[in-house]
């Protein structure tokens, strides 16, 4: 009995080894790519030695982006291809955004807000139709009233090219399955950019001006639309089509009576997408000539007059929540009476609507109201600015025990942003590859792997290593502090009710304010730099990262936590050992919400002085140097592809329904 003791168990602990690797892919996984770090590290650092990457790696590419840009501005007025071709588009954006500008005038400021009240009202309620009208008096009280307008004639340009050009896409791959597996990386790649990254191929192609913002706004703001739109195609429910199909409906008739009105609701929200996306690259893309209350915002940030920027700030605000709320009650009525007053529902609501609006109209134009009154402004500027030096003289430092804002800038910098960006920096190249590599595969395949690698490897090509390392510093101090605040006030909120219905409203209206609001504060409170950046990222990053934790927590199975309870665990053990293992898809879809938004705000803050990666870019469009700003602008897509895939788990199964 004793000898075949160890013969009946020898097995048992030969097989034990591989019988943990098969339950814990990611280890074996690990375990794989250690063996090879052993066998390439030591060859690689043989054949380039130093952290940097190497310059026999490099390929210079200003010489080449140079010619092209050369060749470009010569033969803009004489190549074909600009006459009869780019040139047309460029003419017909003009023409449009110029056509509904002066619409937009033509109604006067009373028939503009007398419009959006009414379409808010016949939408969503009397509140919102007050919130819609009120907005634009603001706006017009700030003195921003024609800015407002160009932003507004420009956004309604950008949204209907995006919804035609997304909702085509979206009904190609809804009703292709090849077209669906072909778009579907494409449109996943384009949604993680930064918007700057859209920036620079239009500039090179249209030159600084209204028509590269607007083509720049559409290629940023159609994705959502295309995607939703496929959704809403594909998920139409199989019962309602065939009994359509057996009716013997054509194609055509299945599209129109079918799947179209059972997907209205994925459609009204692409649109909501669409919007909101097309209002925050509008504002970014002042800084290529879009005009607007976007080029008011860059103005006085670039003086750093807090006071202007935000005047033109307030209007941005107030104009994303109406249209936010607006589409967002459209899509959330469908199938339910409208809201109004009798006159406005029912069919004929939208004609009665129609015909106040005219009345208001013309009760505008008889008053002589096409422009708001230079009497009726209201200058907020200056009593922000003396508000913001008295903040300087008074909180900026020197604050007993707390310090002011300005130490505390200072010492986010000292003490985790330079250390950082030295690590990293520090750091072999060929081990940032491997740790690229060892996050993706453990959490997706080894194609999802390959891609970051492959990705990373191309910012090194490009010769903007350290400059990609000292942003990559940036992206993970700030997501390090998101995730902290995130998580910390996620589960205060899905332990209570009461803190979760006051952070909603809050949440919302953080989730809806362009990217380019968010350096207003920051620059107020903080100065100029690479911590205020940081700063503005984890503000713009954290309601979304709340939202999604908030909602994976509260979505626990109630018998998981049921029987946490009887079985006497405190609220501690609960969540540890039930609520964040059920709930980790959720944190890691948090997770990596929280990587992409922050790096967006990041490269946005080389226009308060951030440096790396996002000044490049500033630099090249300013300085008209488009060669740089071009490499910058590849590696700072490179650099979101990386940061996308190590955060985002992907399964074999998912890889093959793609």
């Amino acid at each position: 009995m004793t000898a075949a003791s160890p013969t009946a168990t020898g097995p048992v602990r030969r097989a034990a080894g591989p019988a943990v690797l098969r339950r814990r892919p990611a280890l074996a996984k690990l375990l794989l790519l250690a063996i090879v770090a052993a066998v390439v590290a030591p060859l690689l650092h043989a054949t380039w030695p130093g952290t940097a990457w190497p310059d026999a790696l490099t390929v210079d590419l200003t010489g080449p982006l140079g010619r092209v840009n050369d060749w470009i501005i010569g033969h803009r007025d004489s190549h074909p291809l600009f006459l009869y071709f780019f040139g047309h588009i460029s003419n017909a954006v003009v023409l449009s955004v110029r056509g509904v500008y002066l619409v937009l005038l033509a109604l006067g400021w009373p028939g503009v807000a007398g419009i959006a009240a009414l379409v808010a009202w016949r939408v969503a309620g009397l509140r919102l139709a007050l919130v819609a009208g009120l907005s634009f008096v603001v706006s017009g009280l700030l003195g921003m009233w024609v800015p407002t307008m160009q932003t507004l004639a420009l956004m309604v340009v950008a949204v209907l090219a995006s919804v035609l050009f997304g909702a085509l896409l979206g009904l190609a791959a809804g009703l292709s399955d090849r077209t669906y597996r072909a778009l579907r990386p494409v449109l996943d790649t384009m949604q993680v950019l930064p918007a700057f990254a859209y920036l620079l191929p239009v500039v090179l192609i249209f030159g600084i001006g209204v028509p590269g913002a607007v083509l720049a706004t559409v290629v940023y703001a159609a994705p959502p639309m295309a995607r939703l739109t496929a959704l809403g195609l594909r998920g139409a429910d199989k019962g309602v089509m065939e009994a359509v199909t057996s009716l013997g409906a054509t194609g055509t008739q299945r599209l129109l009576t079918g799947r179209l009105p059972l997907a209205r609701k994925e459609l009204l929200l692409g649109l909501n997408q669409t919007i909101m996306m097309a209002l925050s690259m509008a504002v970014i893309a002042s800084v290529i000539g879009a005009g607007g209350l976007g080029d008011r915002v860059y103005q006085a940030l670039s003086a750093v007059d807090v006071g202007a920027a935000l005047a033109a700030g307030i209007p941005i605000v107030l104009l994303a929540v109406v249209l936010d709320r607006t589409t967002e009650a459209a899509g959330r009525r469908i199938g339910t009476e409208p809201t109004g007053p009798a006159a406005l529902r029912g069919p004929r609501g939208w004609g009665v609507a129609a015909g106040l609006a005219v009345l208001v109209t013309v009760v505008g134009r008889l008053a002589d109201s096409r422009i708001w009154p230079d009497g009726a402004v209201v200058p907020i500027a200056e009593p922000v600015n003396a508000a913001k030096d008295w903040m300087v003289d008074h909180l900026y430092t020197g604050v007993p025990v707390v310090g002011g804002t300005a130490d505390w800038a200072a010492h986010f910098t000292t003490w985790v942003l330079n250390p950082l960006r030295s690590g990293l920096q520090g750091l072999p190249w060929w081990s940032v590859l491997l740790i690229v590599a060892a996050l993706a595969w453990s959490i997706g395949t080894w194609r999802t792997a390959l891609t970051a690698v492959l990705a990373m490897a191309a910012i090194g090509v490009l010769g903007v290593w350290d400059l990609s390392m000292d942003t990559l510093s940036q992206v993970v101090a700030a997501v390090a502090v998101t995730l902290v605040l995130g998580f910390g006030i996620a589960v205060a909120a899905a332990r209570s009710e009461r803190l979760e219905r006051l952070l909603r409203p809050l949440l919302d209206v953080f989730q809806t304010m362009p990217q380019f609001v968010y350096l207003i504060p920051v620059v107020a409170l903080f100065g100029v730099g690479r911590a205020p950046a940081a700063a503005a990222a984890v503000v713009y990053a954290l309601p979304a990262v709340v939202r999604i934790t908030t909602q994976g927590l509260r979505g626990v199975d109630a018998g998981a936590m049921e029987s946490a309870r009887s079985m006497g665990a405190t609220r501690g053990q609960q969540l540890r050992q039930v609520q964040l293992p059920l709930a980790r898809p959720a944190l890691l879809l948090a997770v990596n919400q929280g990587v992409v938004l922050v790096l967006a705000v990041v490269i946005i803050g080389g226009l308060v002085g951030s440096g790396a990666l996002g000044y490049e870019v500033v630099f090249g469009l300013a300085q008209g140097d488009l060669a740089t700003g071009l490499v910058a602008g590849v590696a700072i897509v490179c650099l979101g592809l990386v940061l996308d895939r190590v955060t985002q788990p992907t399964t074999r199964r998912q890889r093959k329904e793609s």
